[in-house]
């Protein structure tokens, strides 16, 4: 449908010059923003206005860090520094056992490899029927320390040591 002129025809939009004048003031103020906030004098000024506020509303936050806590106390809720002590705490807590995994994990590696080495230092001589255990062997695998609970004694009755 093509009526010979050549491109479709866009519908008048009054607006468009102003758009036009806003794009382009917009793009010499973020230029001439760039150039200005790029200066050394400009992150100086920048630094002495942060540092006088900073020094002007010390005294402000102390007085309101003092009453936040002084509230926080009055209702029985943990401060900052509480929380802070806490999270310490929890974190020893947390590296000893860790610390202690580990050496659970080495003592039990440790009780593994033992039975092991005991059952084939007591190898049966060549002469001794299948059915009887070796002299050293049966003792060291069945044995079971006197301070562990069996699967009985565990299920629900306490036993006295």
């Amino acid at each position: 449908m093509n009526n010979g002129k050549g491109e479709a025809e866009k519908p008048l939009d009054p607006f468009q010059p102003f758009r036009e004048v806003r794009d382009t003031y917009l793009d010499a103020m973020a230029k001439a923003m760039i150039e200005a906030v790029n200066t050394e004098s400009y992150a100086q000024a920048t630094g002495a206005m942060l540092t006088a506020y900073l020094t002007a509303s010390a005294p402000f936050r102390e007085a309101f860090e003092a009453s936040m806590v002084h509230t926080l106390q009055q209702l029985s809720m943990p401060s900052r520094q509480d929380v802070a002590e806490l999270a310490g705490r929890f974190t020893n807590v947390e590296i000893r056992l860790d610390d202690m995994d580990a050496k659970l994990d080495e003592i039990m590696k440790a009780l593994q490899i033992a039975p092991q080495k005991a059952a084939t230092a007591s190898a049966r001589p060549a002469g001794t029927p299948a059915s009887e255990p070796a002299a050293g062997a049966a003792g060291a695998s069945s044995a079971q320390p006197a301070d562990r609970i069996s699967p009985k004694e565990s299920s629900g009755t306490k036993t006295q040591r």
